[in-house]
Formats: C-alpha cells, structure tokens, sequence
C-alpha cells in the first residue's frame, strides 16, 4: 500500500505546492490518488496556517478530501502534540471531533500517546500507532496492551542521511520485532526518504510519500505537487514488485 502524507508541518516557504486550505487539500489529494496514493495522511491547518486539532477545522478538511477521492480511499489525520502539547487537552480534542477521519496517527514517544489512542478506539478511528527511530516508541508501543487493535504501525526513520537511512529503518523494524501483528507503513523524511522507500519497497511492506516527507525527486529536482511524487514511488515499487517475481 502506497500511503501520500500531503502537507506535514511544511510551509509555503520550503514548497508553494505545500497544500493548506482544505480545497488546496482536496485537489492535492484528488491528483495524488490519480497518481497511484491508495490512503492519505494530511495535517488540517487552522487560521494561521498552524496544524490544528480542533473539530470545525478537521471537519472541513476530512470532508473537502472525502469529497473528492474514491469510495475507499482512506483519509486520516494527525494528532501530533506539536499542536496541543496538554496532552488531556489534546485527547479532549479528540473526543470533540465531528466528522471522523478514518484513521489518526499517534506518536508513541509523545506523553499521552496512549490516552489519545483510546479515546481513537472508543470512536472507532483507525490508529497509526507512530514509532520513530532514535526514541523509546517501540518499547512503549510494545508494551501497551492494546498494542493488537491499532490499524497499523507508522515506522519513521528520522535518520535523514542517505547512506545510513536505510540501515536505520532495518533496525527500526528488528526492534518493532517479527512477532508485530498488525501492519507496518515503513517511511523516511528528507535525504532518508527515498533510501528508506527502497528499503520498504524490498521488505514488501506499506510505504509513503509527499510533500510531508520530502522535497525533492530522486534525480534531485522539485516535484510540482504530491502526485509528482507519488508517480516516482509508484515506479520504484512496481520495479521492485517486478524483481519479487
């Protein structure tokens, strides 16, 4: 599965592809799913152009793109704690929500990931369970005993070197453990974003792409727009389902 993380915390400054409003939303997400993204990942942005939690402002930006994909096509959101660092105030949030989303992400290194995720699972909201390299997530991730229920692992290679991406996001995974029984979406950021994609793509298991994750093609030119980027992976994964068999 081809995942597009269409936003992040990007700005108009790094890309003026960068999508904010939920009709820049739409559209982004409308071409990328032309481009071969089968479920998307966006970051709903308030007024001021900041990620926000709050309910009107993840209504409107689920239900711009829901208007626009496919039946099927899963949209889901973050619930990151740059945006509300409290994190009661932050599951509350949650809780407060209006039109559901799909699945949300949760990072596990963050204080009260779990606190969130539960609120997630009594509305019946898919988890990306977030583990990051280079942080405790996997351990604490591992030992929440509701660990089986999430709709997948999000595994994030924060290692942004090209060189040693790759080997990071093996590791990362080793430490996730062979016994995982939930699905594992494996992704990079910046320089380690396509390294990693690689990696993901030769292990068969769930990536992503977008203009959450990087900034560039793999021949180093700027992409216009997430589909740009989608259409890259989507070769990369085919050369490399071609290989399998």
């Amino acid at each position: 599965m081809l995942q597009v993380c269409l936003n992040g915390v990007r700005s108009r400054s790094e890309s003026r592809w960068v999508p904010v409003t939920p009709g820049e939303l739409a559209v982004e997400a409308a071409r990328a799913v032309r481009a071969g993204a089968e479920d998307i990942h966006l970051h709903p942005r308030g007024a001021d152009g900041l990620d926000s939690l709050e309910p009107r402002v993840v209504g409107e930006a689920v239900s711009a793109v829901r208007a626009v994909v496919p039946e099927g096509v899963r949209v889901g959101v973050t619930t990151g704690a740059w945006a509300v660092p409290d994190p009661e105030q932050r599951a509350e949030l949650v809780r407060s929500w209006t039109v559901l989303p799909d699945h949300a992400s949760v990072n596990w290194h963050e204080e009260g990931a779990e606190a969130v995720a539960v609120v997630l699972l009594e509305r019946g909201v898919g988890i990306e369970a977030g583990v990051w390299s280079g942080t405790d997530g996997a351990r604490r991730f591992r030992a929440w005993p509701l660990a089986h229920r999430v709709l997948r692992v999000l595994a994030e290679v924060a290692d942004t070197d090209p060189g040693t991406a790759a080997a990071t996001a093996t590791a990362l995974v080793e430490e996730l453990g062979e016994d995982l029984t939930v699905a594992l979406l494996l992704h990079g950021e910046d320089g380690g974003a396509w390294p990693v994609l690689r990696a993901a793509a030769g292990l068969g298991l769930d990536t992503r792409i977008g203009l959450e994750d990087v900034l560039i093609l793999p021949d180093g030119s700027a992409p216009e727009g997430n589909a740009k980027l989608v259409q890259a992976a989507r070769r990369i994964l085919d050369e490399h389902r071609i290989r399998r068999f």
